[in-house]
């Protein structure tokens, strides 16, 4: 099992890679195949099919942000309660979706994960999210 300080840098490189484009990254956060249990369905993911897929998603939403407001590590699994927040490119609106997501770390990588997330428009009520994933919780 991971101990916390193996967790903490992999989720602050993972942060690099969702919110600074950092793809060199993903080889040392995601195993060879990611199992994923999402809005998609129960699928099995490469890396490099994944990175694709943010690299996707921060074309379309350029300024997108993985805003985190709780999380929690034990043992090899990694709890987050987070929110994505984005500025629609077209008509400069901002939008946000509240989900909230657990992992399984196997020898220091994302090997298996399972998000669920609230309609489109949903926010947390916290007024304030942590500083970067792995900051403590404001107020804590």
């Amino acid at each position: 099992m991971p101990n916390e300080s193996v967790l903490i840098s992999l989720f602050d490189r993972w942060e690099r890679v969702w919110h600074e484009g950092q793809y060199d990254l993903v080889p040392s956060c995601v195993a060879e195949t990611y199992l994923r249990h999402d809005q998609k369905g129960d699928r099995t993911v490469t890396r490099d099919a994944y990175a694709a897929e943010i690299a996707k998603i921060r074309e379309e939403r350029p300024d997108i942000r993985v805003v985190v407001y709780d999380h929690t590590f034990a043992g090899d699994r990694a709890w987050f309660r987070f929110a994505f927040k984005w500025t629609d490119t077209k008509t400069g609106e901002a939008h946000s979706q509240a989900g909230m997501q657990l992992y399984r770390i196997e020898a220091g990588k994302l090997a298996e994960t399972w998000l669920t997330m609230s309609p489109p428009g949903s926010a947390w009520p916290d007024a304030v999210a942590q500083e970067h994933w792995t900051s403590p919780p404001p107020g804590k």
